[in-house]
């Protein structure tokens, strides 16, 4: 991997009481992955004197959320966090997005969160900025949908745009398809949404196909590169340079805005990626060099999915945080004592040693040329070949 920007002014946002979005305890999105996402990061270093220090995380108002949710949702978000009803108009009480109490104002944290890195980096006082609360990319305007309230990316985007931003860039790394977002910027031209994902034949939200590629005033604003079962490191990062960089470089966006669902790990048991936790540094580290390119550093992060809470999410998220810190980690480094009794004694389980999983995420690079006899590879040159010429790119290695 080429060598990391050098360090920057950076933030993560955060209040320990974010964990309050929490669907329960046989839910697979357990806020269990964030606290302890924080603690190893703590315990490493990689938050405090000389690393990322924390923003304070506001709640949104029902304004900021009205920007792009209907007034209607946030009434039905409201009333069933207080009476504990369902009401399945909205998505609210089904398996996947159950109702808990006070519901309403911890996705509110959670979006507020998200707008306040958003703001801190649009307004100067840092150049990167995560909430790894944040990603909930899968929340409509009118509905909520895989364990997504609301859509905190979304609130934070529409807010650039009216700050007169004219080019914002968002980038969904998460195994499933990044629909919400896609959804409510589809036939704008000022946002260019690029999602890589298990495909959708296989996998919810069954959406996100090559053939999706923007609304009729938005031609190319949509990118969707869905891989087959079992892409590991290999496949994953060839489909992604062969994708990403050229078209962030010829949209040349404003802000660079990246969501982190980590599921895309072989051991998340809600999908069938087959990645590493050193496959997906590697893409951490590639779109921080992206941000520094195109953006001039302006990078917001968000996390997302992923639900193996031990082995995978605190460490790629860890990875993420220090990414934005400037200060990367290598994935050789040991995993602290600290940290393995906390979960040990929490949870009785047994936790990594290393910060990377001991694999080489090395690739084949597009340019070489490709094999249309490998799912993959159509896949790839499908992508190219809808979006490429819209942007005015060969769409051929």
């Amino acid at each position: 991997m080429p060598a990391c920007p050098t360090p920057t002014r950076s933030t993560v946002v955060f209040d320990p009481l974010l964990t309050g979005y929490d669907f329960g305890p046989a839910h697979p999105m357990s806020p269990l992955r964030v606290d302890l996402t924080m603690r190893l990061a703590e315990a490493l270093d990689v938050l405090g004197p000389g690393g990322l220090v924390a923003t304070p995380a506001p709640v949104a108002t029902d304004d900021e959320l009205l920007t792009v949710h209907d007034a209607a949702l946030i009434e039905a978000v409201t009333r069933a966090g207080t009476t504990g009803a369902a009401d399945l108009t909205f998505g609210l009480g089904t398996d996947d997005n159950p109702v808990f109490e006070g519901m309403h104002t911890a996705t509110a944290h959670v979006v507020g969160a998200t707008l306040e890195a958003f703001r801190a980096v649009w307004g100067g006082r840092v150049e990167h900025a995560a909430n790894i609360t944040g990603g909930l990319h899968h929340a409509m305007a009118d509905r909520v949908s895989g364990f997504c309230v609301y859509n905190d990316v979304a609130v934070g985007i529409h807010w650039l745009l009216e700050q007169g931003v004219e080019r914002v860039a968002y980038v969904d790394v998460d195994v499933h398809h990044g629909d919400g977002v896609e959804r409510l910027f589809w036939n704008d031209p000022r946002v260019l949404t690029i999602s890589l994902h298990e495909t959708g034949e296989l996998l919810f939200p069954g959406t996100g196909a090559s053939t999706d590629t923007g609304g009729p005033d938005a031609p190319g604003s949509a990118v969707n590169v869905p891989l087959p079962p079992g892409t590991s490191d290999a496949g994953w990062l060839r489909a992604f340079h062969a994708v990403v960089p050229p078209l962030l470089r010829e949209f040349a966006p404003q802000v660079l805005v990246t969501q982190h669902g980590c599921d895309s790990h072989a051991e998340d048991p809600l999908a069938h990626l087959m990645l590493s936790v050193d496959g997906q540094r590697a893409t951490i580290g590639a779109l921080h060099e992206l941000a520094h390119e195109v953006s001039e550093g302006r990078w917001v992060a968000v996390g997302g999915g992923g639900y193996e809470i031990v082995g995978v999410v605190p460490r790629t998220w860890t990875h993420l945080l220090a990414e934005v810190a400037g200060r990367p980690l290598e994935p050789t480094t040991d995993v602290p004592g600290s940290w393995l009794e906390h979960v040990q004694h929490r949870l009785g389980r047994v936790g990594p040693r290393r910060m990377g999983d001991g694999r080489d995420p090395a690739y084949r690079d597009w340019s070489e040329g490709y094999d249309p006899s490998t799912w993959l590879d159509r896949s790839v040159h499908a992508t190219r070949t809808e979006v490429f010429p819209l942007h005015g790119l060969d769409p051929l290695p």
